[in-house]
């Protein structure tokens, strides 16, 4: 997804006044096209916000209404002259629009429908489930959408296409099943497989699709819940209890989707510790404990194919060790692979910006925190000097770009790390213009690989 950008805004008087005018390039009239663009836009209440949310939405549609707006990703500062929303909003963001920009185009106001999603963070933390021995707990529930995962989802940046994927297809699966489609006649299972490498972000990622799908679906779902197995907490010391300890586990999830009205995620992180390819471990007659566990998993997972209101989120560093009944069992089987060069300049982008944000980074730019190109933008201006900010930055992006390329091979979780080491390797660790970071930084990510080689 591509970083959060500045929501170009237009006054309606104002376009009324450039076409009497005569404006030789006004903007095009508002004939209403055959099917207008669905744009999320999201917005955040505040803690202590007592509003009820149908207000609040009928107010930003208003708010929407009122302007001639053209539509990218990033947020909408929140209008101080309406004290409700000025009041009750902490942000309101527009989502998602990077998946309908062909060729860098901007959606004009009258090509969208703005859809409006309005919600409040739970400040609850995790609550754990102890498992009946009292040792480890069997699983951590979030009440969604929870503060801790604010943001999680735009800071996850990965090959076109992915996030949206997974959110179209989650769309589809609640409404096939609200819908009451023969699932004899069309099958699904409602459960998504991430595998790749370690490190590449896929708990996080499933954990931030949970997020997202609460946000989206809190007009059918007033509540949501994440839950987040403990796999190894499911093998009891004592043999042949695993699988009873499975079917205790899902029997608590079936509790939680009898409500109707919940939404409940159910995410098993590296799920080839329970569903184990069975043929690795059939020798004698007597079926090891494993098997039992992957024969209860199976059985409860069909079982909650019946419940409407359940989404299952797995995850696996090692495919070729997960029995092929559950992979068949999956509808999304998507690979989460190393950050390719623009994930990974894109990645390092939204590192600096933050630090130079927060000052760890000087910025010596008048007016404001310095924005460094996208990818996009620096590979369409890297010949040609078209902004101010490249005028006097220029050779800041073709450095970000020339650490990206030394990073090729690392993780996004190495990634994110990268500053942080960079910032420790410095003399002076007060005071650092960007610059001399990225070069810090190209040396660091030289040595980690070096290391990781070893």
């Amino acid at each position: 997804m591509s970083a959060p950008m500045e929501i170009s805004m237009v006054n309606s008087a104002e376009v009324n006044t450039s076409e009497q005018n005569g404006d030789p390039s006004p903007l095009p009239s508002p004939t209403l096209p055959e099917e207008k663009v669905l744009v999320s836009v999201e917005v955040c209440l505040k803690p202590s916000s007592t509003a009820r949310i149908d207000d609040v939405r009928l107010s930003v549609e208003r708010m929407l209404e009122k302007r001639s707006m053209s539509y990218v990703d990033g947020p909408i500062p929140v209008p101080i002259d309406d004290l409700f929303l000025a009041e009750n909003v902490l942000h309101i963001c527009v989502c998602d629009t990077d998946v309908w920009l062909e060729n860098r185009d901007i959606l004009l106001f009258w090509q969208v429908k703005p859809v409006v999603h309005v919600f409040q963070l739970s400040e609850e933390g995790p609550c754990e489930e102890l498992s009946g021995d009292g040792q480890l707990s069997t699983f951590n529930e979030w009440i969604l959408p929870a503060k801790e995962f604010n943001g999680m989802w735009e800071s996850l940046i990965y090959e076109s296409g992915l996030k949206q994927r997974l959110l179209r297809y989650a769309a589809s699966a609640l409404l096939f099943t609200e819908k009451r489609v023969n699932s004899f006649l069309v099958s699904w299972n409602r459960i998504i497989l991430l595998h790749g490498p370690p490190g590449t972000g896929k708990t996080s990622l499933c954990k931030a699709l949970a997020q997202k799908l609460s946000i989206r679906f809190s007009f059918r779902y007033p509540r949501s819940q994440l839950v987040e197995v403990n796999a190894h907490s499911l093998f009891s010391k004592w043999f042949s209890e695993s699988g009873k300890l499975v079917a205790k586990l899902f029997s608590k999830i079936e509790e939680m989707v009898e409500e109707e009205t919940n939404l409940v995620f159910v995410l098993i992180d590296e799920v080839e510790s329970l569903a184990a390819a069975r043929k690795a471990a059939l020798s004698g007659s007597e079926p090891s404990d494993s098997i039992r566990v992957v024969n209860a998993l199976l059985t409860q997972l069909d079982k909650l194919k019946s419940a409407p209101n359940v989404i299952i989120l797995t995850t696996s560093n090692i495919t070729a060790a997960i029995d092929i009944a559950f992979v068949d069992r999956a509808d999304i089987k998507a690979y989460v692979g190393p950050p390719t060069l623009q994930a990974r300049y894109e990645i390092l982008r939204s590192c600096l910006q933050e630090l130079l944000r927060t000052g760890i980074l000087s910025n010596s730019q008048d007016g404001g925190c310095l924005v460094l190109p996208s990818y996009a933008s620096l590979k369409e201006k890297m010949s040609e000097v078209v902004s101010t900010e490249s005028q006097m930055f220029p050779h800041l992006g073709k450095q970000l770009l020339e650490a990206a390329e030394a990073c090729e091979g690392m993780s996004g979780r190495s990634l994110r790390k990268l500053p942080f080491l960079a910032h420790a390797a410095l003399a002076n660790p007060y005071s650092c213009e960007p610059g001399k970071f990225l070069h810090v930084m190209m040396q660091t990510a030289k040595r980690e690989r070096s290391e990781l080689s070893e």
